[in-house]
């Protein structure tokens, strides 16, 4: 059987996220990518992921589908072949987080999507590409076709998430961190810890790229996944490397 690789999609994100992964992917693997919109939990989250298949899967978590990729594998390490944890983290939710993420939430209620989209957006992506419409369109586009609803279901979901950080030792599957190297939402560092915490999980650094780096850096990231899916058994137990 054709390996199976869920993508986990961030906040706001759908399919069209990971497009030009799973387009790399598809010769050599079964891909789909998980629905969060109507979750209000990340253990919500990482039940609908582990439900996309039966039996073993790998899983591919982007920021907010990071988190809910940590809590499948806390819940069911025995289903889980292979790891992707992507400009993300582990921790709980910081003190005063919660004002500004629910004034997001207002303000998508109040004025909608494309306004919520017109204030978040900037500081996910690289410095230079804030206002590069190649990048921000698509991405921008994307959160149209969410909803206030689902946003502050996702937001809520985002500010109960559990303290996965006891996870990371005992994860025991071959595991890559990918981040970029501008993310100023789950910078370098919060994703080097990651892939340092975790036994024999290597880092992958994607250059000139902010927190949306699968749609920034399109066929970087391909690459990183390529290589990590399509690699040979006998060489997984590499040692994290920047």
């Amino acid at each position: 059987m054709r390996p199976r690789i869920v993508f986990l999609p961030g906040l706001l994100c759908d399919d069209a996220t990971f497009a030009v992964q799973r387009a790399a992917l598809a010769p050599h693997a079964e891909t789909a990518v998980a629905d969060f919109t109507g979750c209000d939990t990340i253990e919500a989250m990482a039940e609908v992921a582990l439900a996309v298949f039966d039996g073993p899967v790998s899983l591919v978590g982007f920021s907010m589908g990071g988190r809910a990729a940590l809590e499948a594998i806390r819940r069911a390490p025995q289903r889980v072949e292979r790891l992707v944890l992507m400009d993300t983290g582990a921790t709980p939710a910081r003190d005063g987080e919660a004002a500004g993420r629910m004034e997001l939430v207002e303000l998508a209620r109040r004025e909608g999507m494309r306004a919520l989209a017109a204030r978040w957006l900037p500081p996910m992506v690289h410095p230079e590409r804030e206002t590069d419409p190649s990048l921000v369109g698509p991405i921008g586009a994307m959160v149209e076709r969410m909803t206030p609803a689902i946003f502050e279901r996702q937001i809520r979901a985002l500010l109960a998430r559990p303290d996965a950080r006891p996870v990371l030792p005992a994860i025991a599957v071959p595991t890559l961190v990918v981040v970029g190297r501008q993310d100023r939402w789950s910078p370098l560092a919060q994703n080097r810890e990651l892939a340092e915490t975790i036994p024999g999980a290597r880092l992958a650094v994607i250059e000139d790229a902010g927190h949306f780096s699968p749609m920034e850096r399109p066929q970087a990231v391909a690459a990183a996944l390529l290589d990590f899916f399509t690699e040979p058994a006998a060489t997984e137990a590499n040692a994290c490397t920047g």
